[in-house]
């Protein structure tokens, strides 16, 4: 392998809050994943926080999925079955290609911490426009296990033998 190639890539990455009730000082589970972005050596495009309506989530997704400035869309909140949940309703229809191994990932380690109440997490994760889009739920607990126990390997370009970085960094050859 070339030098470049396992130097670490920092990815432009872009956090939607999907609440009713949220601000910027009560989103803590929004805040852990900007933490997260950043101390893992990530640049942070844009943070927000939408309501949870289908249309207002979709149409923010869909403009970071069209900005070629964003790579990676990270979502939380929104993905149970209360109330208005309705993020994966908004997100599903603008993917490419979803990632059917992230929801079941993230259920096989979210099991570990909360037992059967996992079965209720519809987080998914897809491909859209050369930009990965990952939408988890809002606890702050959640969003931990998805960054510590997938993210941080599947968005950094050094993981091997596979990793999503690799798809949305355009140098690389393999997105589109």
């Amino acid at each position: 392998m070339s030098e470049d190639r396992d130097a670490f890539v920092p990815l432009r990455i872009a956090v939607l809050t999907v609440s009713d009730t949220r601000t910027e000082e009560t989103d803590r589970s929004g805040q852990a994943l900007v933490e997260r972005v950043t101390a893992g050596g990530h640049r942070l495009v844009e943070k927000r926080i939408v309501p949870d309506d289908v249309y207002r989530i979709r149409a923010v997704v869909a403009h970071w999925i069209a900005d070629p400035e964003v790579q990676v869309v990270l979502t939380t909140g929104g993905t149970g079955f209360t109330g208005r949940d309705s993020t994966p309703e908004a997100v599903a229809v603008l993917l490419d290609k979803p990632i059917e191994g992230f929801g079941e990932l993230f259920r096989h380690l979210s099991w570990q911490e909360i037992g059967s109440s996992t079965v209720q997490s519809r987080c998914l994760g897809g491909l859209a426009n050369a930009t990965v889009v990952f939408c988890l739920p809002g606890s702050t607990g959640a969003c931990r296990t998805a960054w510590d126990g997938i993210l941080v390997e599947q968005l950094d370009s050094r993981h091997q033998p596979c990793n999503f970085a690799n798809l949305v960094i355009p140098e690389r050859g393999t997105h589109g």
